[in-house]
């Protein structure tokens, strides 16, 4: 099985910044893509940025230029460093991963979630 664990979220003030972090763990063969998704309260979860082994990138109009989602791939981790944060960015972020599990195929993992909150 495999294993998502992130960190990093926190209470921040408008304008401020926050990276997260998540890594993977246990029967990896290999990642495709990873990604960050979002999910504020009375909404559904929404894709924030994602990245392929390749490391091409996406990002949702709404952090376009205010975060960078990049990942070590040595490590297994991706990060998202999320810079001039406004109020409208708090939210539950989850990390997601497609994996190439050995001897099993493909599948996609979510982290548990980390929580960030943007106020003043």
């Amino acid at each position: 099985q495999v294993q998502l664990v992130e960190s990093g979220g926190g209470l921040v003030q408008p304008g401020g910044s926050l990276r997260l972090s998540c890594a993977a763990s246990g029967s990896i063969g290999s990642i495709a893509a990873m990604g960050w998704y979002r999910q504020a309260p009375g909404k559904e979860r929404e894709v924030v940025a994602t990245i392929t082994s390749g490391r091409t990138t996406k990002y949702a109009d709404s952090v376009n230029g205010r975060f960078t989602i990049s990942r070590d791939n040595a490590k297994n981790t991706v990060y998202l460093q999320m810079n001039s944060l406004k109020p409208e960015d708090t939210a539950v972020y989850y990390c997601n991963a497609n994996v190439y599990v050995w001897g099993m195929g493909k599948y996609d993992y979510w982290g548990q979630g980390t929580q960030v909150t943007v106020s003043s």
